[in-house]
């Protein structure tokens, strides 16, 4: 007695289930991969293997001009590098001393501020000259810096973010700090929120990304909420318009406050 293999093509069964998921693969491709890419009027396609390759997710020549979005708003144009003014020199130091003289009322004879506006004392040189570049160009509003910044030149605020850089930073006593809440310290993953220190941290700081600790906390807590709204809108990337949309009410207070008395 002899005994047919199953998998064999003179097995009826066999042929006939392998032609049929063959035939299903192939109308299952068929509608993945052409027909319905096709179906979208926003799309434009060159060709079926453009369609494909759409649908596939590899990447093809964009069609038309008109997929590139641009934003209705001015945006930074300062293109940041970690290495860029480092070491100013006595001179420029100097220099910006002398025009720091305007700065004074809001900001403090030696950048130390009583009046709720950022201290500048100790801060980052790139975070300065970023957002003065970005005051004078209109991509972050101001109606009280635009004027005062409409005259500088590159070179001067160069020299005023090195002269503020140069400063000591503000001090504060360690025991006022408190317990640092958990979206500063751990942030809140799942809602795509990274830690603050990421990007704000000493050793490991973002270019660009400000010194927060001791920065008045009506002044951290404005600028988060204008983040929030979108009413703020230099940031590169849109990572803090990102994070601050995320965050609530209560999680805005506590990292303002926290911020505001760490040493």
């Amino acid at each position: 007695m002899t005994r047919e293999r199953i998998a064999s093509v003179r097995n009826p069964w066999f042929t006939a289930s392998v032609g049929i998921t063959a035939a299903i693969a192939l109308a299952a491709a068929f509608v993945g991969f052409i027909w319905l890419p096709l179906q979208h009027s926003s799309a434009q396609f060159k060709g079926v293997w453009d369609a494909i390759c759409s649908a596939a997710g590899l990447v093809r020549n964009a069609s038309s001009s008109k997929q590139i979005v641009r934003p209705r708003y001015l945006t930074t144009s300062v293109e940041i590098d970690p290495h860029m003014l480092r070491s100013a020199s006595a001179e420029s130091i100097g220099r910006g001393a002398t025009l720091a003289l305007r700065c004074t009322m809001c900001h403090g004879a030696r950048g130390l501020s009583q009046a709720d506006t950022p201290n500048l004392a100790g801060q980052y040189p790139v975070t300065i000259y970023k957002e003065l570049v970005d005051f004078k160009t209109g991509a972050r509003a101001s109606a009280v810096m635009a004027p005062l910044v409409a005259d500088l030149s590159d070179a001067d605020m160069r020299d005023l973010a090195g002269y503020y850089a140069y400063l000591p930073r503000v001090s504060s006593s360690a025991s006022a700090a408190g317990e640092v809440p958990l979206i500063v310290a751990s942030g809140a993953p799942l809602r795509g929120i990274a830690p603050c220190g990421a990007c704000h941290g000493e050793v490991d700081s973002k270019a660009s990304a400000a010194w927060l600790e001791g920065q008045p906390a009506t002044y951290l807590h404005a600028q988060l909420k204008a983040f929030a709204t979108g009413a703020r809108h230099n940031d590169i990337g849109e990572q803090m318009r990102n994070i601050a949309r995320r965050m609530t009410s209560e999680e805005i207070d506590a990292a303002s406050r926290s911020y505001a008395n760490l040493p």
